[in-house]
């Protein structure tokens, strides 16, 4: 008569069942990660394509470049905003300054004589 081989240790075996379990929660959060990269690089897109209309504007109506009373007000919200998703409201600031940057480096692109 044939019987399944029988591990000798049923430590391992759980051990393996374990490790293949997290593997696979593993994949489903590197999955969810990968989607939401994607969301964050398209919405950073859709972002920078409104900033860079704004830039166009301020540069045809001889606007300066920069609004920092706008600035502390976004810095602010955004702050308010990681607070209540449970986000480091530090990172989310120092994130906004990078971007207001970014938007500040176009904007003052715009209104050089060679835009």
């Amino acid at each position: 008569m044939n019987r399944p081989a029988m591990s000798a240790d049923p430590a391992a075996s759980d051990a393996t069942q374990a490790a293949s379990r997290a593997a696979e929660l593993l994949k489903g959060h590197r999955a969810s990660i990968d989607r939401l990269d994607a969301i964050l690089v398209y919405t950073l897109a859709e972002r920078f394509k409104h900033t860079q209309s704004v830039g166009r504007l301020k540069a045809d109506h001889d606007l300066p470049p920069s609004d920092p009373a706008r600035e502390a007000q976004q810095i602010e919200r955004l702050e308010r905003l990681a607070r209540e998703a449970d986000l480091d409201p530090e990172f989310a600031r120092k994130f906004l300054n990078f971007v207001i940057a970014e938007v500040i480096r176009h904007h003052e692109g715009f209104q050089s004589p060679e835009a």
